[in-house]
């Protein structure tokens, strides 16, 4: 028994030890695997990590890819895609959990360049780089023309057997470019720049042959975009072949479905451009001749019309004569009149002068005044007379008047007030009675109700 409990003790794991040798299992086991899945908790991390998990209809694993790594990936993971993935099983044992690490990434059904073309796409079209309010219009007859292409490929031998064709002595500058490769996006977005620094070129044309997906990847980047987007020059986007498109089609103020076809949006036929001046100016010479023509028709006419100049001068000088007898007359008769009436309002005036006026109302003031003052008395004396009678109507009405006839005001003691009724006053009740001359203080020791004695 002990023999068996010391065996079953040398057979306990640690946690430790028990995830350590999981984890060899795991990573002997499954060195690299492919791994299909739907991508579920996606979340980019500020080191540039990618954490997620992959998932079917029943079980999950979780997954990262180191930076490293991420700079392969073309396209940027979102959730509920559908990728396949090459990594490698291993454990974290901190939370004894397992995951795989993916070394590399691929969309399933699409390509990665393919995803990360419509990402792009979707992307740049939100910030509004393919409006067409932003697109600049080429120039009818440029006199340069920036060609930015590769100095080897066969576009840039298309573009000046054309050009040169269609516009012998036209001036071309040519950027040679890398047009695939790693790199080629940042010189293709270069010379984008060092043409709009020189600023020598009407148009720039961004051209290259036909290739798949991968072979036009350096146009599907978001730098060249940016570039193309940039520009203060008109750019043509001529790249691939009639089917292809590529970002910097969307982003360029037009796009060319060839390099030859696009050299013939630019330069236009020097012949054509040649017979059509001649064409205008043929027409413009017969415009200008049919108008001399006419003005030549009118002069005949008019000198025709013109009278002798000697004879119309004598006409106008008679008519002068004739003119300035009426204004003499005209003028002299306007001053008699104008005489007349001066001499009219004079007189009017010295008839009704101010001093006179004055004299004339001060005689009518003083008539006024002197009425007035009349007046005046008359109104003091009947007014006098008025207030004298009713001064002796007082007097005699008054309280002194009738006090000295012998009557008298009672009033009570206590509060004053004036006694008129016997049954105002209690006997043995002092009041204050007051007479012609001074007052009396009396005390009530009988009350009757007799009225006025006879006189």
């Amino acid at each position: 028994m002990k023999d068996v409990q010391a065996e079953t003790a040398s057979q306990i794991y640690t946690v430790s030890r028990l995830t350590a040798e999981i984890k060899t299992l795991l990573e002997d086991h499954y060195p690299f695997i492919w791994v299909s899945g739907e991508v579920t908790n996606f979340v980019r991390a500020g080191s540039g990590h990618f954490y997620f998990a992959l998932k079917d209809d029943k079980a999950q694993i979780k997954a990262v890819m180191f930076r490293g790594q991420t700079r392969g990936v073309k396209f940027l993971p979102e959730n509920g895609m559908h990728l396949n993935g090459l990594g490698r099983i291993s454990v974290y044992e901190p939370r004894g959990v397992y995951q795989i690490i993916f070394e590399f990434l691929e969309p399933q059904g699409v390509g990665a360049l393919q995803v990360a073309f419509e990402q792009l796409k979707q992307r740049l079209a939100a910030e509004g780089l393919f409006e067409r309010e932003h697109k600049k219009p080429l120039p009818a007859v440029p006199r340069c023309v920036a060609l930015i292409t590769s100095p080897t490929g066969a576009a840039l031998q298309d573009l000046l057997q054309i050009m040169g064709r269609r516009f012998p002595n036209l001036q071309i500058d040519i950027l040679p470019v890398r047009v695939q490769g790693q790199g080629a996006a940042d010189e293709i977005a270069a010379a984008l720049a060092l043409a709009n620094g020189r600023s020598t070129a009407d148009v720039i044309i961004v051209a290259r042959g036909g290739g798949s997906l991968e072979d036009l990847s350096a146009f599907n980047t978001e730098a060249v975009a940016r570039a193309i987007f940039a520009s203060r020059i008109p750019v043509v986007s001529a790249v691939g072949h009639e089917t292809d498109f590529t970002i910097a089609d969307f982003v360029a103020d037009l796009r060319a479905p060839t390099p030859s076809a696009a050299a013939e949006l630019v330069v236009p036929l020097k012949s054509e451009l040649s017979a059509r001046c001649r064409s205008l100016n043929a027409a413009l010479t017969q415009a200008m001749l049919r108008v001399l023509s006419g003005h030549r028709i009118t002069l005949r006419q008019t000198r025709r019309a013109l009278v002798d100049p000697r004879k119309k001068l004598q006409d106008l000088r008679l008519r002068l004569d004739d003119q300035v007898g009426r204004l003499h007359r005209s003028v002299t008769r306007d001053l008699q009149m104008r005489r007349e009436r001066l001499v009219w309002r004079v007189k009017k005036l010295y008839d009704h002068s101010p001093a006179e006026t004055i004299r004339r109302y001060k005689a009518t003031i003083e008539v006024i005044t002197s009425k007035i003052i009349i007046l005046f008395q008359k109104k003091m004396i009947i007014e006098k007379s008025r207030l004298d009678g009713a001064a002796g109507k007082l007097s005699a009405l008054g309280p002194p008047a009738v006090l000295a006839r012998g009557y008298s005001i009672t009033r009570t003691l206590a509060d004053g007030k004036v006694v008129r009724d016997n049954r105002q006053v209690d006997i043995g009740q002092v009041l204050r009675v007051i007479v012609a001359k001074g007052s009396l203080t009396c005390k009530i020791e009988d009350r009757s109700d007799h009225g006025l004695p006879q006189l």
